[in-house]
């Protein structure tokens, strides 16, 4: 195992890049330490695989380095990299046995059949495979056959990583929890550098210690889950994060004031002074949006039971927000005065937080 850097890595599918859009990856520098867990999250097609490929070394990148500890690993083949990767889709040997498939990465690098068996049968018990042992992986269903590519991942003492691109998109939904947690519980027991690509925040935030945040090619912000959602650097964050996704208002900055529709807003975050330039925003989330005596009015459109709480859809100063209700609180029909905690409220210059990188 190694703890794992990315420094000023760039890459583009294009021989002559010009523009930004010209580049899957935009520059990023991240650091992955040695036995955490981390998850890559974005939408499709905003680079998460490509940076894994390049992390694997099944991509060269076309600026910066990868290092492995101390080791510059940028040109090294997959192989030399000592890592294991599942896919989206199970890449099993459908004539071969579970063991036998278990077996298959041990055996490939001469392994003693001594050490092969005891190795497979306590990786074949974390992963819930035991019984199955002796099964052909062709009879198995695809959850089956995803424990075995996450057991092969596994079954290698001597991987830098075990790295996991989308591995549970054929899953049926119903067992996504259950292999959501063994995912977890299998970090705990085998501490190794793994890293989850995904564009399921659920997954992600239930995953990993560590979740990078990308978008456009662009990593937007890097944190644990709940310095994600408290804390939002970027407003596609606060979008991407959360369900509902933050409410986020159009506003200005008028001599050291944020200003919506001629109302005053305080924000947990500094306000520039002056006429600053720029498209500014206010972002706050349902969760913290309340319903009060004495604040800013805003009618009721609609509300949706969600179990525990209701979600209320407004229109407050021209704008659709939606607000998180206890079941308990009564909500008028006629109208409701809304509380923007300032604790929780937050201004937004170029989509970026202010005070940070605006």
């Amino acid at each position: 195992m190694a703890k794992i850097t990315l420094s000023k890595l760039k890459h583009s599918y294009l021989p002559d890049p010009v523009s930004p859009d010209d580049w899957a990856l935009k520059e990023l520098n991240l650091e992955w330490q040695d036995g955490g867990a981390y998850a890559l999250l974005g939408p499709s097609g905003c680079g998460k695989t490509t940076l894994l490929n390049i992390i694997s070394g099944l991509l060269k990148p076309s600026h910066g380095k990868v290092l492995f500890g101390t080791d510059d690993v940028t040109d090294l083949p997959p192989e030399k990299r000592h890592i294991a990767q599942v896919f989206q889709f199970p890449v099993v040997y459908d004539t071969m046995t579970v063991f036998d498939n278990l077996a298959f990465p041990l055996r490939n690098r001469g392994v003693a059949e001594s050490k092969v068996r005891p190795r497979v049968e306590q990786i074949a018990g974390m992963t819930d495979l035991t019984d199955m042992l002796n099964t052909r992986a062709s009879g198995l269903t695809a959850d089956g056959k995803q424990k075995i590519s996450l057991g092969r991942g596994l079954v290698r003492e001597d991987v830098n990583a075990i790295l996991f691109d989308e591995p549970l998109t054929v899953i049926d939904p119903h067992l996504k929890f259950q292999l959501r947690s063994k995912l977890k519980e299998l970090h705990h027991r085998v501490p190794k550098t793994m890293i989850y690509v995904t564009h399921d925040q659920t997954e992600a935030l239930t995953f990993a210690d560590t979740v990078v945040v990308m978008n456009m090619g662009e990593v937007v912000q890097t944190g644990t889950p709940e310095e994600l959602f408290e804390n939002p650097q970027h407003t596609f964050v606060g979008h991407f994060i959360g369900s509902p996704g933050m409410n986020v208002i159009p506003c200005s900055v008028e001599n050291g004031h944020v200003v919506v529709d001629g109302v005053i807003f305080r924000t947990q975050n500094d306000v520039p002074q002056g006429n600053p330039k720029g498209t500014f925003e206010i972002g706050i989330r349902p969760e913290f949006l309340k319903i009060a005596d004495i604040g800013v009015p805003a009618t009721v459109n609609s509300v949706a039971d969600a179990g525990r709480f209701r979600i209320a859809e407004v229109t407050c100063l021209g704008h659709s927000l939606k607000l998180l209700v206890p079941e308990d609180q009564e909500i008028p029909a006629d109208g409701v005065v809304l509380d923007f905690d300032p604790n929780w409220t937050r201004l937004y210059r170029n989509g970026w937080l202010t005070g940070g990188k605006d």
